[in-house]
């Protein structure tokens, strides 16, 4: 009897992650040893509560379409399994839905808690006796996986923030001779400086914009970034500044942290913008303006990287191939072929060596004055935003195809 898999999508999602999803089921349908597909309702919680969606009901041109789609269309959680050994009841829960809908595939889109979760996921074949293939899947804007070469997700992320600060520098300085003289962008970044850093893509030349790149591999000098911005904008009439949400100063403490903890566990950021923005006003006395990307930054579908789009695919199709190979606890990755044109494969790496690590911006990619980014690193991120993929569009906006998301009849008690 052949076993069917099952699929979910964790943590924040990105502007490619659902054609990581489309690939896979497309895959697996073409495959003779899998069953049906079910995706879980919002992430590792739709396994433990028994809500599968049933992507056998979906049309091809519905799978087809996922390509396009920016957020998660099954739904993501941000929830983090504890070990086998102090959560005995979620893993036995698991086991149980696993039996009752026959799955012996299992596949988790995410970032680093994520990477975790499916890392403990596969010990269920050694510690309870199981047969599960575990294959986590690479996913996150941040960037900062370890082992792959790059994360699906980021390169269309970057893409929207270099875009981003290029067309707010324009506006900025035709504005600058009466009115705003700094901009500031605030973008994502929690411990890794990758998506501020894509943001020196804009540039044609070493003087245009961004002038000024706050990253949380490098401690905040108050003293040095306001004389910077001072000179900044006696040479140029205006500034413009793009900061990490996780930026910190010499205390060890971030600039923009407040009280709130997500479901990780982490400080919830998101004001260092406005923070930098008032420290300007109060030091000074320049008008500025700030904006905070946010959601955008991870949504922006129409102006997605197709480098990016085709290695989101791929890891998906790939998730497949590794399963069905018998590997287990394993991701596949991207690696960077040597040489001066951008060329690049998939390989499986264990999760035992990606789980719980952090990939941050090397030294060699920051440059000399702490505030900006070296040649190095703008040759590493440029062949990541390459190429367009548009998608399709009705009376003027991106077009969102309709999706069953038909449910599993469920056969087990319920799950809090």
């Amino acid at each position: 009897m052949k076993k069917n898999a099952l699929y979910a999508q964790s943590g924040g999602v990105t502007a490619v992650i659902n054609a990581t999803a489309g690939a896979l089921i497309l895959e697996a349908k073409r495959s003779k040893k899998i069953g049906k597909v079910f995706a879980a309702k919002n992430g590792i919680l739709g396994a433990l509560r028994e809500d599968l969606i049933d992507t056998s009901k979906e049309s091809i041109s519905a799978l087809r379409s996922l390509s396009y789609r920016p957020g998660g269309v099954f739904g993501s959680c941000r929830y983090k399994l504890k070990d086998i050994d102090s959560n005995l009841k979620e893993y036995t829960r698991l086991i149980e839905v696993f039996k009752a809908h026959n799955i012996g595939y299992f596949f988790y889109n995410g970032g680093n808690d994520s990477a975790d979760t499916a890392f403990k996921v596969s010990q269920i074949s050694q510690k309870l006796d199981y047969p599960i293939q575990c294959i986590a899947i690479p996913k996150t804007v941040d960037n900062d996986l370890a082992l792959t070469d790059c994360c699906p997700g980021f390169g269309s992320a970057a893409k929207y923030i270099a875009t981003s600060t290029l067309e707010a520098s324009l506006d900025v300085a035709s504005m600058s001779e009466t009115s705003t003289k700094v901009f500031i962008l605030e973008v994502m970044g929690r411990h890794a400086g990758w998506m501020a850093a894509s943001s020196a893509l804009a540039r044609k030349g070493k003087s245009d914009a961004p002038h000024i790149i706050l990253l949380p591999e490098v401690v905040f000098d108050q003293k040095e970034f306001l004389s910077s911005v001072k000179k900044i904008v006696n040479k140029n009439g205006y500034c413009v500044i793009v900061v990490s949400e996780g930026v910190k100063n010499k205390k060890g403490h971030f600039l923009s942290e407040s009280t709130n903890k997500d479901a990780f566990g982490h400080a919830q950021l998101g004001g260092v913008a406005p923070f930098i923005a008032e420290l300007i006003n109060t030091k000074l006395k320049l008008k500025n303006h700030w904006a905070v990307s946010d959601y955008l930054q991870r949504s922006a579908r129409h102006i997605a990287s197709k480098t990016d789009l085709e290695h989101a695919e791929a890891v998906g199709s790939s998730a497949v191939k590794f399963a069905l190979k018998g590997m287990n606890g394993v991701m596949p990755i991207i690696v960077r072929s040597k040489g001066p044109k951008y060329k690049w494969s998939i390989e499986p790496a264990p999760l035992s060596k990606i789980a719980n690590l952090e990939k941050k911006l090397p030294k060699s990619f920051i440059a000399k004055n702490k505030m900006d980014i070296t040649q190095k690193a703008i040759d590493y991120l440029m062949p990541l935003i390459q190429g367009e993929s548009n998608p399709p569009y009705k009376n003027g906006i991106p077009y969102i195809h309709d999706f069953k998301l038909s449910m599993v009849k469920k056969s087990l008690p319920s799950w809090k």
